[in-house]
This record gives structure tokens, C-alpha cells and sequence, in this order.
């Protein structure tokens, strides 16, 4: 999921405005954008990206490496077990609204086929000075910059607020992951952490989370066995019970999910957990860390 300059992009659903918007945006930051799909629109371009019919004629022209889902939610499962079948072995969904019980059929066959996904409802994934997928302003290099602390999110605001005070207190990412927000998604805290703590570029993490469901405890319990430290910032922290937060998974039940309670896990566990995203630069220095670009691979 931490994806390098050389990994190609599929596109599904290239045609629609958003789609071609963002695949304009990630070509021109230099992503390699080989293909899209948009059923019945096969032999069309995108700023000069062929347009197949299926996902499956667009990896028999050549090879793929992730596919990013521009779709409406009624037709995220098929576009992403389309993805899947044809052997696509990273799949992002930025779609949100979807059904749930689409999206644990869509996880249920990633499994058996050995592939990922990342969501849905997420903003997707960004590799300073390499590549992006999804629709984060990788360009805006005052948020975005090659460096060695790794970002992961469920939100896209508050990730992209937590990379500008990375910036401007002189830090760049080596990575940005956005799993998004929803109950249900292909990839938690815990298996970002994993990705990050085998990444040479990663010298330290960034967990952003909020309220609700338990990803935020479940890495916490992963934090003390890492080598390399862990900043926390919870959002939701004034989150009444039983009220939804922007995201579908934002909400605290009957006392679980609380930002209060992932802190204090987190806390636990060794991570250093702050209040607002303008501390962790901050607490980075006291660990260690010296502010300054990794520079351009």
C-alpha cells in the first residue's frame, strides 16, 4: 500500500468528470496512469490514457499494479470484484455511501484472492515526490514533501491538516495512507503500522484516528513490539454518544469508540498521543526526529 514511482494506475470509471479530473492531476505529478475502464466507452482516451471496456481487456493490454475506483456506490461491488477477478492485486475505493454488506463481499473475495483493498470512503494514498492515487493534492508541496514520517488517516481533512503542520514545523512524509472513514474497510491502522515498520524510508509514524469502532485500539496493541516511535491524534474528543461524526464509523455506542479510550490505549501502549495536530512536531524533536526533506528518490 505504500506504492513507489514505477506502480501503475488503473483508473475505473476514467470517463466521468471527477475520474478525469484527478487522472489529469495524477499524471501530472507524474504517476503512471496506464489505463482506464469505462464500460461502452473502449477505444477513447483521457489525457491520452486508452479507455477499455473492462477491467479485464485493460490488464491484457498490460500490466497493473492498483486499481483506484471513481464509481457511484451502487456499482463500487462490481467495479471492485471486477478489479479482483482480473488479478488486480491492490484495489483503492474512494467511493462512499456503499451498501455494507457490498463492501464485506467485496473484502471476503479480497481475501481469498490475496489482494488488498484500501476503504472505502477513503481519500487514497500519496508517496511524496513519487506517485499518487486518489484525490489528496500531492502537489501542494506545502503539505506534501519527501521526508521519513509516515502518515496514516481515516480522514482526509484532518490527514491533509496533520501533513501541513508536518511541513511547516519542517517535516516531510515518506508516506501518506488514507483508509477511510467507514465501519467496515480492507485496511486498518494495524496493518498500516505493519507496512510502515517494514519501510527502510519510515523513521516514525503519524496515527491519526477519531471516534468509534476499534482500529485505533487494535494498533495500540501493536505499538509496543515496533522500533520506531508512534504520535496519535484521536479526533471526536467533545463527540456526544450515539451521535454520528462525518464518517460512517464515527460514532460512539454505548461508551466503546470513545476518543478518550483510544488515547488511553494508545497511551498504553508506548505512542505519544496529543490533543492537536500543531504538538506533533514538537513531540517528533523530543523524540529524536530532525526536521528537514528526505529529498527527491
Amino acid at each position: 500500500m505504500i506504492l513507489r514511482r514505477d506502480a501503475r494506475i488503473l483508473v475505473q470509471g476514467i470517463t466521468g468528470r471527477e475520474a478525469s479530473f484527478w487522472t489529469e492531476r495524477m499524471l501530472e505529478y507524474g504517476a503512471r496512469v496506464v489505463a482506464g475502464v469505462s464500460p461502452g466507452k473502449a477505444g477513447q482516451s483521457v489525457s491520452g490514457v486508452p479507455v477499455f471496456g473492462s477491467v479485464r481487456d485493460a490488464v491484457t493490454a498490460g500490466p497493473v499494479d492498483v486499481s483506484v475506483l471513481f464509481v457511484p456506490p451502487m456499482a463500487a461491488k462490481g467495479a471492485a470484484l471486477e478489479a479482483i477477478g482480473a488479478g488486480v492485486k491492490l484495489v483503492v475505493v474512494l467511493t462512499e455511501h456503499i451498501p455494507v454488506h457490498d463492501v464485506m463481499a467485496v473484502l471476503a473475495e479480497a481475501r481469498d484472492a490475496g489482494a488488498r483493498v484500501v476503504g472505502p470512503n477513503c481519500p487514497g494514498l500519496v508517496t511524496p515526490g513519487e506517485t499518487f492515487v486518489g484525490i489528496m493534492p500531492a502537489w501542494a508541496d506545502n503539505i506534501f514533501r519527501p521526508g521519513e514520517i509516515g502518515v496514516v488517516s481515516r480522514s482526509g481533512s484532518l490527514g491533509t491538516l496533520v501533513c501541513l503542520n508536518l511541513v511547516r514545523d519542517g517535516f516531510g512524509e515518506s508516506a501518506f495512507v488514507g483508509i477511510g472513514g467507514d465501519a467496515v474497510n480492507g485496511t486498518s491502522h494495524l496493518d498500516v503500522l505493519r507496512a510502515f515498520e517494514a519501510d527502510t524510508r519510515t523513521r516514525a509514524i503519524v496515527l491519526v484516528g477519531e471516534v468509534g469502532g476499534g482500529m485505533e485500539e487494535e494498533a495500540a496493541e501493536y505499538v509496543p513490539r515496533m522500533s520506531k516511535p508512534v504520535v496519535a491524534l484521536v479526533a471526536g474528543q467533545a463527540a456526544p454518544p450515539g451521535k454520528r461524526m462525518g464518517h460512517a464509523g464515527a460514532i460512539v455506542s454505548g461508551g466503546k469508540g470513545s476518543a478518550a479510550a483510544k488515547m488511553a490505549a494508545l497511551a498504553r501502549g508506548g505512542a505519544r498521543v496529543v490533543d492537536v495536530p500543531s504538538r506533533i512536531g514538537p513531540v517528533l524533536r523530543e523524540l529524536g526526529l530532525s526536521a528537514g526533506p528526505r529529498g527527491r528518490p
